[in-house]
């Protein structure tokens, strides 16, 4: 077997980011460095047969969160909601949907998720309400230039009669941002803001009110327990001064703009004067309550100002999320997010999938910075699912070892791909109607957890029922097939978020590696050397290594182990204690295999193939100096 041969002792670079402890950080808050687990209540786990997943369900499943490792969840919104938006159009912020439980089913599943140790992040969704929000039906009973309408960003339309919208804005979801009302006596009114669906009114920030209502919104579920909160769209809050016309299609998830120049609604300044105030709110709670943004912006230098140490604690980071699977790219976004984020003292965030996005087992079953549509589709080009598994996996295990903060999105700890094959006419995502049928959205990442292979629903609930259908082949991703199977998804999972915690990798350094060829990403956590394989021919371990997690078994060229194409794996290096060296049982057998054993090729080929239904039978780390990055301005107070 061809290797590149690799220096028989270790050569890095000085290290490019310090760990919490030698940044001062000795007690440092749980959020710099946990492990937080997605769950998307539609489709995690239905308690009542109805087909959507649910409150209680989700309370009955929490012991597999707790089991695999991570250290908090957050909850995609619960809240009482006409569901236009799958609940991001929220019609009362203080109660729970009827569809999803109870407010007592809110406070049993924060009182569990704490009594397994596990944070609980809820989410929040300031940009908008939904149209039956009490306020905005009194919005619509209301005379122009009223007070209840200065809470949304109604306007008067331009042209003969006001007959046209306000300016060209366009939503996220396809079509224009305006939608005109009929006034109380009947006659065409004004036109009211919103960015994403029709059903989704803008709030306008500049109003006393909102911030206030919102302030109290926060207490409320910090009084219940919660731990913190996601806020959705929080880029979006303040928009420019008389909203200035801007005319491009455009939105937050991949394949955003058609233009680099930045929309007058997204990212604007005045935004860090709410988080600030926000800031405060948390700050008068124990416990290091967290804030984190969902902030889709154009740079990491833009997405620090988010985290500066008056505002939010952690922002995603949707560019690394976004980097294909080129060792330039990743070690280029890995650099850049650091450097980013050190120079506010915020840790770096790291994700691969979410409920908005692709799911990276399939996103990488295309060739590496494919331009693919916002969802994918019976008609589209479809991915190769052995070599996206195999990538995710890789790409997963390198992802973990980084210092920071990873968010993990429920089902990929099962390897689940998208459902690239759903027909269009059940699909639920807004975007499928208003952009003409033209983007099938994001209901292919959304599909219903498979807990069961052979029961119904795979066992997402007690009947056959969901609320969008489950692909052929998903019973081979089911939990209780992967359990205990060495190789397995699951297990893989669990044992690199053991060992994560094991050798403190969220707390820890980061110093790139020199040695190897361009097509492999290799740094050093502390004591943990990082070796990822993004190229076609294996490359040699150092000798003086030992093996601790693999994302696939490693072949032996007769002089040790190598690291095959897509593979990452972490070792140790010769200075562990042997507390460090410790290693998970299943995990370490399959890492040390000397070839890819038949039970593992015929799990991870019938997992990406098989068609049976449920319940029936640029930058090289070893030439290129580092990246020099300006300390972030943090906006005035």
């Amino acid at each position: 077997m061809a290797t590149v041969t690799t220096p028989p002792e270790l050569s890095t670079h000085p290290p490019l980011h310090p760990s919490d402890s030698e940044a001062g950080r000795r007690d440092a808050p749980w959020w710099r460095s946990a492990v937080i687990y997605q769950i998307y209540p539609r489709s995690f786990a239905d308690s009542d047969g109805d087909g959507v997943g649910d409150l209680p369900g989700i309370t009955r499943r929490l012991d597999h969160v707790a089991r695999l490792g991570a250290d908090a969840i957050w909850l995609s919104p619960f809240y009482s909601s006409p569901q236009a938006d799958a609940g991001y159009d929220v019609a009362d912020y203080r109660t729970v949907d009827p569809v999803f439980g109870t407010l007592q089913d809110a406070d049993a599943l924060l009182t569990r998720a704490h009594e397994l140790g596990l944070r609980a992040i809820v989410d929040i969704v300031p940009n908008h309400t939904s149209d039956q929000h009490p306020w905005f039906v009194e919005a619509l009973t209301s005379a122009p230039g009223s007070a209840a309408r200065a809470r949304y960003l109604f306007r008067d339309g331009t042209g003969p009669g006001g007959d046209q919208p306000p300016n060209h804005w366009r939503s996220v979801f396809g079509g224009p941002a305006w939608q005109r009302v009929t006034e109380a006596d009947g006659s065409p009114g004004q036109w009211y803001l919103h960015l994403f669906d029709v059903h989704q009114p803008d709030l306008d920030w500049t109003n006393p009110g909102v911030p206030a209502e919102f302030a109290s919104i926060l207490r409320f579920w910090l009084d219940r327990g919660a731990d913190g909160f996601r806020i959705d769209v929080a880029n979006g809050l303040v928009k420019a001064p008389g909203l200035p016309d801007w005319d491009h299609e455009q939105g937050m998830m991949q394949g955003a703009v058609e233009t680099d120049e930045q929309p007058p609604y997204w990212d604007q300044d005045g935004v860090h004067a709410i988080y600030r105030s926000w800031h405060d709110v948390v700050a008068e709670y124990p416990g290091d309550r967290v804030l984190v943004a969902e902030a889709w912006v154009p740079s990491l230098d833009r997405l620090a100002r988010y985290v500066c140490p008056d505002e939010l604690d952690q922002a995603f980071n949707f560019s690394y999320l976004l980097s294909p699977w080129r060792a330039k790219d990743v070690r280029e976004v890995i650099t850049d997010s650091l450097q980013a984020m050190d120079s506010v003292g915020a840790p770096t965030t790291w994700v691969l999938s979410n409920h908005d996005v692709i799911r990276h087992a399939t996103r990488f079953g295309y060739p590496a910075g494919s331009d693919l549509p916002k969802g994918i589709g019976v008609d589209d080009p479809q991915p190769d699912a052995v070599l996206g598994l195999r990538r995710a996996r890789a790409a997963t295990l390198l992802m973990l070892a980084l210092p920071g903060s990873a968010y993990l999105y429920q089902g990929e700890e099962l390897g689940l791909p998208e459902h690239t094959t759903m027909p269009d006419e059940v699909r639920q995502d807004p975007t499928w109607v208003r952009s003409g049928h033209t983007q099938r959205g994001r209901d292919g990442c959304r599909v219903p957890i498979p807990w069961e292979a052979d029961a119904p629903s795979c066992g997402f609930g007690p009947g056959p029922l969901t609320w969008l259908p489950q692909p052929q082949g998903w019973p081979d991703y089911a939990l209780d097939r992967q359990v205990g199977v060495p190789g397995s998804t699951y297990e893989l999972y669990r044992a690199a978020l053991e060992q994560r915690a094991a050798r403190g990798l969220g707390a820890g350094s980061l110093a790139w590696l020199d040695g190897y060829d361009d097509d492999v990403v290799a740094f050093v956590n502390d004591r943990t050397l990082v070796v990822a394989n993004l190229g076609e021919m294996p490359v040699a371990l150092p000798a003086d290594v030992r093996v601790i997690v693999s994302s696939l078994p490693l072949p032996d060229d007769g002089t040790g182990p190598v690291v095959p194409s897509d593979v990452t794996v972490w070792a140790a290096r010769p200075d562990h204690s042997p507390r460090q060296m410790a290693t998970s049982s299943t995990a370490f057998a399959a890492t040390r295999t000397p070839s890819l054993p038949a039970r593992f090729t015929s799990y991870i080929s019938a997992s990406a193939r098989r068609t049976t239904d449920c319940g029936s039978s640029p930058r090289a780390a070893t030439t290129t100096p580092m990246l020099t990055v300006m300390p972030t301005r943090c906006p005035s107070t």
